[in-house]
């Protein structure tokens, strides 16, 4: 778990170089994961529908909510991996 953690930390980080043209729907993704990750299970009440983009990330939190701790930050890492891929083989 230890390692798990660590490589998950250091996507995290990876994650913050993520080009502007990253889509805010895969920004989501990695939201709801890092914070089933990080945190667990969705603990805050839905925002109201007049703050449009907390109750997107609170929904993309909600959508992974089944999955364990282990398995947020494995699909996180998985996902980091793909968008830098694809940023890469955009810039070429």
């Amino acid at each position: 778990m230890l390692e798990l953690q660590e490589e998950f930390e250091e996507y995290a980080e990876k994650a913050k170089t993520l080009p502007e043209s990253t889509t805010n729907e895969d920004k989501l993704i990695l939201y709801g994961l890092y914070k089933q990750a990080t945190v667990g299970p969705v603990n805050t009440s839905r925002p109201g529908i007049f703050n449009m983009r907390d109750r997107a990330k609170w929904d993309a939190w909600k959508a992974v909510e089944g999955k364990s701790q282990e398995e947020a930050m494995n699909d996180y890492i998985t996902k980091v991996k793909q968008l830098l891929e694809a940023a890469a083989a955009a810039s070429a």
